[in-house]
């Protein structure tokens, strides 16, 4: 059975929707340890319907960082909170991994002082799957890092292979660089020697430079670049997803010929949102720490904490860390 820490303090919905992400998450698989003030959780699974709750640990927490905090400073004042406390049940292994949509820099921060990077590692990556319309794409780094080196990107391009061929089952997973052009010409510094560096590798199956409109295209299963740039990019897709989303109802709902065909179009238009929707997925990995991280967006309801718990339990039955620390140890 695979058991993950989850931070049930954190995030807009909390505890409400968190508790009830792991109901619907939690089963003879998977055993979830709710953290956080016990009374709160508790009401909150009192609501709670099915047989998941069978499979639910309450661990009292009494403290919470808020998302105003400055994240390293909030981590080694509030030890008793439910974030760390969240992480240091993995340090402990008491737990597989674990899972917050709280604050994410203090995440990260919890993460790095109760778990540590992995050996030869220079720095961890923020990594999530884009919910792209064919397959998913994976994306790196999305907001651990806004300054980068040319081998900190290389470092990230490994992971994410590992990634893409553990959780996704990618075989030889195609790895792209972020640029202002697809010729190896393009870009400045740091992508000119990351991309020198990236096909000097014969472990990365390196396709070349990617652009902004490569993305979301299929063009590659991992795109690479530094966590200032992806953490824009992946909030400027998450927004216009919404916006196409909602442009779309409107349209169908227009008027009675529109709602005819919005009727005949339901099935095809409900695969087509469900495709584009970050709610399948749930969350974001710290890859390169030891142990397994899960960073859920701030909005997530119960639907998107449960498909993290769900991708991070796969994570963790194909020893995703392990195998990301062959890599690195390698490189």
């Amino acid at each position: 059975m695979v058991v993950l820490a989850l931070d049930a303090m954190g995030g807009d919905f909390a505890p409400e929707e968190v508790v009830l992400g792991a109901a619907v998450a939690a089963g003879p698989s998977l055993k979830v340890q709710l953290v956080g003030r016990r009374a709160g959780i508790e009401e909150a699974l009192a609501g709670a319907k099915g047989s998941g709750r069978d499979f639910i640990e309450v661990i009292d927490a009494p403290d919470v960082i808020g998302f105003d905090e400055e994240p390293v400073k909030a981590v080694r004042l509030k030890g008793g909170s439910s974030l760390v406390t969240a992480c240091r049940l993995v340090a402990e292994g008491r737990a597989s991994g674990a899972v917050s949509a709280g604050n994410t820099g203090a995440m990260l921060a919890a993460a790095l002082i109760h778990l540590g990077r992995m050996k030869g590692l220079k720095r961890p990556g923020l990594c999530t799957v884009l919910p792209t319309p064919g397959k998913p794409t994976v994306f790196i780094d999305v907001g651990a890092n806004s300054e980068v080196r040319p081998l900190h990107l290389l470092e990230f391009a490994n992971m994410a292979s590992i990634f893409a061929e553990n959780v996704l089952e990618r075989a030889n997973p195609s790895i792209g660089l972020v640029s202002i052009g697809e010729e190896s010409v393009k870009g400045n510094e740091l992508v000119l020697e990351a991309h020198r560096l990236m096909a000097s590798q014969p472990q990365l199956n390196f396709y070349g430079n990617v652009e902004g409109r490569d993305i979301i295209r299929n063009v590659v299963d991992v795109v690479v670049t530094d966590g200032f740039t992806g953490n824009v990019c992946l909030k400027l897709m998450e927004s216009t997803s919404s916006l196409i989303v909602e442009e779309v109802k409107k349209a169908a709902t227009g008027s009675v010929p529109a709602r005819i065909g919005g009727a005949l179009l339901k099935r095809r238009l409900s695969n087509f949102k469900k495709s584009i929707d970050a709610k399948e997925i749930g969350g974001a990995y710290l890859l390169g720490v030891r142990g397994l991280v899960v960073v859920c967006h701030g909005n997530s309801g119960r639907r998107a904490i449960a498909s993290a718990l769900g991708y991070a339990a796969r994570a963790v039955q194909q020893d995703l860390v392990g195998s990301l620390g062959e890599r690195v140890a390698s490189l």
